[in-house]
């Protein structure tokens, strides 16, 4: 494991909770990777090339930003007049959900084979979150070779696998912000209008948990359409004028926005429903 934090620790955990040997880890601070290797029982490396020297799997679970850099270390170190570069055979690995194994450039030369492994998982904790990562999809792109042994390997661990093409992990890693980072942000400004009503964030918490959570069981349970309800799904116009009437700027763009899309979704619901006012409201 080529970096010691969420990601790394959870992976290695568990890698080795499902039978897999992990050698160990290295990181940019020392005390990341003995963290680590406290927590999984794994060898602390010195520095970069002494890992690769010890290992057929190399995964690297540092920052997107970080994963070009990493892997032109690890290719120049076949510059050194070696016949062999110390990346032969090998399989190399990254965990980032919007980079794709295009990152690895270059890697034919050295003799290994590169994918990108993405578990559709949010990573909380470093010694927690590998407790659930059984529930995790994982997609999957790259080489053949080495996409085969890490399907082969998440496969063995009980997660399913989808294969995904390169030029989709943008795409792909967008929905995920969506659906997760940017529902978020909903929450905090449906809460921030329920303190301008005088209700305390605590007390907003509970008051639309309950139809939060509920809703986003139903969607994804029984998807979009079947549990679309609410103003715009009924075509409500007064009540859509009177939403948009209490909000200014950026908070009445954002109703505006999202609102067309909630209206694309009513129209597929209800083809045969009039929505030309609130179409114009929207605008």
């Amino acid at each position: 494991m080529i970096g010691a934090g969420k990601v790394g620790c959870s992976m290695g955990k568990y890698m080795i909770e499902h039978g897999f040997k992990v050698a160990g880890y290295v990181s940019r601070h020392r005390e990341s990777s003995e963290q680590a290797g406290t927590f999984t029982g794994t060898k602390v490396f010195e520095d970069l090339y002494e890992l690769i020297q010890a290992c057929g799997l190399l995964c690297l679970a540092v920052p997107d930003d970080e994963i070009g850099n990493v892997w032109q270390q690890m290719r120049g170190m076949g510059e050194k007049g070696s016949a062999v570069h110390p990346l032969a055979g090998k399989i190399v690995c990254h965990f980032s959900g919007s980079l794709s194994s295009a990152v690895f450039s270059g890697i034919e030369s050295t003799g290994a084979a590169g994918c990108s492994v993405h578990p559709m998982y949010a990573f909380s904790d470093k010694f927690t979150s590998y407790q659930k990562l059984n529930s995790a999809i994982v997609t999957i792109e790259g080489q053949k070779r080495a996409a085969a042994v890490m399907e082969e390997m998440f496969s063995n661990m009980g997660n399913r696998v989808l294969k995904i093409s390169p030029e989709a992990k943008m795409r792909y890693h967008c929905s995920a912000s969506l659906v997760s980072n940017f529902m978020t942000g909903l929450f905090s400004m449906g809460l921030d209008l329920l303190e301008q009503c005088g209700i305390p964030e605590e007390t907003g918490r509970e008051l639309v948990g309950p139809l939060v959570v509920h809703n986003i069981e139903a969607a994804v349970r029984d998807g979009a359409e079947k549990t679309l309800t609410g103003p715009i799904e009924r075509g409500d116009v007064h009540t859509v004028e009177g939403h948009l009437a209490v909000l200014r700027g950026e908070e009445r763009m954002i109703y505006q926005l999202l609102g067309q899309k909630v209206l694309a979704v009513a129209r597929r619901k209800n083809p045969d429903r009039d929505y030309r006012n609130i179409s114009e409201l929207l605008q």
